[in-house]
């Protein structure tokens, strides 16, 4: 039986799977919380509401429970941000915990890759569905695909059903 490696910034995003924003006009603690512990030098922002996209701040909580090192990224609540911290990765040298930015209406979207159909990412993020899940986003969408700058990439394209995970059309 053959293992795959994750690295530890995905191994602690499938962690957080299932937590949600809060209903109605609150907000969640525990995305609050995220948001607290990165300050507004790694988020570029003060961040006070999980009605605003957060899927920037689980990306960065994610990689920073890692101790992977955030220096030049300089608004990680923006998705778009995203797309030119770290190193590219081309899509054929894809590996789990890969950052993949999409474009979407009104913004963009910032998840891990966790594997592809013929079509779909499957990807790994926060905000989707209002909370942290594993959706398919089509593959059209995809816009930058990057790793953290020195950091060896310790796996390769991941094959997975197009069956299971629900497709996205808009994280917002």
């Amino acid at each position: 039986m053959t293992m795959i490696k994750e690295p530890a910034w995905l191994r602690h995003g499938r962690s957080l799977l299932g937590t949600r924003e809060a209903a109605g006009s609150a907000s969640s603690k525990t995305i609050l919380g995220w948001a607290v512990s990165l300050g507004i030098k790694v988020l570029g922002i003060v961040y006070n509401a999980d009605d605003v996209p957060w899927c920037g701040v689980f990306v960065a909580k994610c990689l920073r429970a890692a101790d992977v090192d955030l220096s030049g990224m300089k608004v990680a609540v923006r998705a778009k941000a995203w797309a030119t911290w770290g190193s590219n990765l081309a899509a054929d040298r894809l590996s789990p915990g890969a950052i993949l930015v999409f474009e979407r209406e009104g913004g963009g979207h910032v998840a891990f890759y966790v594997g592809e159909d013929a079509t779909h990412y499957h990807v790994l993020g926060g905000n989707q569905g209002d909370m942290v899940s594993i959706m398919r986003l089509a593959k059209s969408r995809c816009i930058a695909r990057r790793w953290p700058k020195g950091v060896p990439v310790i796996g390769k394209p991941v094959r997975l059903a197009a069956s299971g995970a629900l497709i996205s059309t808009n994280e917002a």
